[in-house]
């Protein structure tokens, strides 16, 4: 039994040291970096997503606003990035929750405006 397991051991410890070098040889590549896939889909030619946002009504005073069209959201920053709540489109109304995720209003749209 000794006599398979040693040269098993011997072929696995060989095989583990190569590959292990191969791999420092991929990581000290210092060619130029690769864009993320965010990065791919910002400089793409790809039509982007386009939502209505003129019905939500209520803006926090003085927050930055960041459209997200693709889930129909709106997300609410402060001044200095930090994340202060969102709104987003539940049937046929307005959804506004605060930096926590509790609820803070709720918008009712007008009957024509819910066929988008």
């Amino acid at each position: 039994m000794r006599r398979l397991i040693v040269p098993v051991l011997a072929v696995l410890a060989v095989s583990g040291a190569t590959f292990g070098t191969a791999m420092a040889q991929d990581a000290g590549d210092d060619g130029p970096k690769k864009p993320s896939m965010h990065d791919l889909y910002h400089n793409s030619s790809l039509p982007k997503s386009h939502a209505d946002f003129s019905r939500y009504r209520y803006r926090p005073p003085g927050d930055k606003v960041i459209e997200q069209p693709d889930a129909f959201r709106l997300l609410f920053q402060t001044k200095d990035g930090q994340p202060d709540g969102y709104a987003e489109r539940r049937g046929t109304s307005v959804f506004y929750y605060d930096r926590f995720g509790k609820l803070r209003q709720i918008q009712p749209l007008p009957e024509d405006a819910s066929v988008d």
